[in-house]
């Protein structure tokens, strides 16, 4: 498990390479891009998501945010099968920490399409992910599905409170708005199985619970500035 524990806490997070590259190369003869710039480049390296006009305010904090939270719960479901992971309960982490990668695979996507910057503390909300779910997995089956309901209460709120701020924008971003509604549902779903699988029946759940309300939610209105 050691290892396990090791190759998590040091996966190296995606860098926007070729966001970088056209930073570098838009403007210089030698580049080979020149006045087509992005064109060119999209030319040149095939598969890579085509660059989108910058997002407004509001587009822009949603996805660097929600980029944020997604790999919060892609690393706290991480810690979780480190620990539990051949238990009985291994088989339905597994099943919610493939949906919350796939979450913040999009969400990546997104960040690379709008030209979005990542929050500052990535590095930081990669090792405490981790180290919530693993800790309180160590507490035992209950107390990790307190963690779970504990987080996706904030994670399905907050995605509401987004789902609400876009259909009041004067032009809703409808893509943004179909995401937003398919992880919160996945994520009320998540929920819905910590509390199923006996969540309310761990050592002081309110206190527990309470706490890491808390702190995704500070990590919530850091990730918006930073």
């Amino acid at each position: 498990m050691n290892g396990m524990l090791r190759g998590v806490l040091c996966r190296a997070e995606p860098r926007l390479l070729y966001m970088r590259c056209l930073s570098s190369a838009g403007g210089g003869s030698g580049s080979g891009l020149g006045s087509g710039g992005a064109a060119s480049a999209e030319r040149a390296a095939p598969g890579v998501t085509p660059l989108r006009p910058r997002p407004n305010a509001l587009t822009d904090e949603i996805i660097r945010v929600d980029h944020a939270g997604e790999l919060g719960a892609d690393r706290i479901y991480a810690g979780q099968m480190a620990i539990l992971g051949n238990g009985p309960l291994g088989k339905t982490i597994g099943h919610m920490w493939e949906q919350e990668k796939e979450h913040r695979k999009q969400f990546e996507q997104l960040i690379q399409q709008h030209r979005v910057r990542p929050t500052i503390m990535t590095p930081l909300w990669n090792v405490a992910g981790f180290v919530l779910g693993a800790g309180t997995a160590l507490m035992g089956e209950k107390a990790a599905m307190a963690c779970t309901v504990a987080v996706e209460t904030v994670i399905v709120e907050h995605y509401n409170d987004q789902l609400r701020q876009i259909m009041e924008a004067p032009n809703p971003d409808k893509e943004l708005l179909e995401t937003i509604t398919k992880f919160r549902d996945e994520e009320q779903e998540h929920h819905d199985t910590g509390i199923d699988h006996g969540a309310e029946q761990a050592p002081f759940y309110q206190a527990m619970t309470e706490v890491i309300k808390f702190g995704c939610k500070t990590a919530i209105a850091i990730s918006k500035k930073i």
